[in-house]
């Protein structure tokens, strides 16, 4: 008997690596003599490139940069084992994990240290890049990331603007032709898994403004401010991104990479699949389990089990979804080859408690569900399992 784990991090509480270990001994504790290939996975947020690193045999390299609120942090970035291409995790330079909590400042939050990690690489000698967006804690439109890269983003005196989206209203002329030269030699495959527009109420403020801190009017700004960024931008490049798919991704850095970058996009968890080569893992297998902290109508858009799910369906093998929580839309997930979707909160409790025991909780439930599964004398692909 053979299962596939593959996780994403239980946000708040796990990450992909823990939670695939955690479902590991459930499935031990069930079954001693199960197979189990552990593969844990990002899709694009917190996780990709420690997944994609590992997958390949390749190395994570440290730097210190701009956090989003200003502050130097330390971010990394990662080779993969091929030694050509670098990963750029969004989120390991401006992510909201470096905001403290209870302090979300969506008007100054800024891009800056995430183009300061590609400037890092380029100078290390790479040109093949994959930038994994999410988690980030920005709504400036990727402006400060370009800054950092050299561009020129200047008020009506013929200054830089300051940091944040709450800037972006300053703009007056962008010198498009100060971006660093490498970039233009350089390809970057994007993994996002969000289509939304740069701007309008399917735009990066509205919709994801909210969750970085932004009230009902600090969401309006943003958005009137990245329309106008929007509009100096469409000066600068001749590209209109207020309407264009993908540029509301990470708070609008999507909109900064397709109008002044050579790109591909690509969903997130396509592109680590790819590299993970999970199909040839599921060519043997019985089962695959795979999860993430909330799973809801939204898991249905590309994320990580959805991406997961897919795949094992197009082999004919059956996915179990583990969540923290089960959120109102989740069964749309049936429809992709999902057999079953359970949270792993075993009882009334609180969310602090249930983030606290979140190890404990997936193990248990895992080793529930598998024995429920895998129960005496069911015959899997015409093996007898006892």
């Amino acid at each position: 008997m053979k299962i596939i784990i593959a996780p994403d991090s239980f946000k708040g509480s796990l990450s992909a690596v823990e939670a695939a270990n955690a479902i590991d001994k459930g499935i031990k504790k069930a079954f001693k003599q199960a197979e189990t290939t552990l593969l844990p996975i990002g899709d694009g947020g917190e996780g990709t490139m420690e997944t994609l690193v590992a997958a390949t045999g390749g190395e994570i390299r440290k730097a210190k940069v701009t956090g989003p609120l200003g502050n130097r942090v330390e971010a990394a970035y990662g080779i993969l084992g091929d030694g050509r291409t670098c990963v750029v995790e969004m989120a390991s330079a401006s992510g909201l994990h470096l905001v403290p909590e209870g302090g979300l400042f969506p008007l100054k939050a800024t891009t800056y240290g995430t183009g300061e990690l590609i400037r890092r690489a380029l100078d290390d000698g790479f040109t093949s890049f994959i930038i994994g967006l999410g988690g980030s804690a920005t709504n400036d439109g990727g402006a400060g990331m370009l800054q950092a890269l050299g561009m020129g983003i200047l008020d009506a005196e013929g200054d830089e603007i300051g940091f944040g989206g709450g800037a972006l209203a300053d703009v007056r002329r962008i010198d498009a032709g100060a971006l660093d030269s490498r970039i233009s030699g350089s390809t970057f495959l994007i993994a996002s898994d969000v289509q939304n527009p740069l701007v309008g109420p399917d735009g990066a403020s509205h919709v994801f403004g909210p969750q970085k801190g932004a009230d009902p009017e600090q969401v309006e700004l943003l958005d009137r401010n990245l329309a106008h960024w929007a509009d100096r931008i469409e000066d600068a490049a001749g590209i209109r991104l207020h309407d264009l798919a993908g540029a509301g991704a990470a708070g609008g850095i999507g909109g900064a990479f397709l109008g002044f970058f050579p790109v591909a996009m690509k969903r997130g968890i396509d592109v680590v699949l790819d590299y993970i080569q999970l199909e040839e893992e599921l060519a043997d297998a019985d089962l695959v389990i795979t999860g993430e902290g909330q799973v809801d109508r939204q898991t249905a858009f590309g994320k990580t089990p959805l991406g997961v799910a897919q795949r094992a369906t197009s082999q004919n093998v059956p996915t179990i979804i583990l969540a923290g929580s089960v959120g109102e839309g989740a069964g749309v997930l049936h429809d992709y080859g999902v057999v079953s979707i359970h949270s792993i909160v075993t009882g009334p409790m609180t969310l602090a408690e249930a983030i606290e025991r979140a190890e404990e909780l997936l193990e248990v439930s895992t080793e529930q569900i598998v024995r429920a599964y895998f129960h005496q004398n069911i015959k899997i692909k015409g093996r007898l399992v006892v």
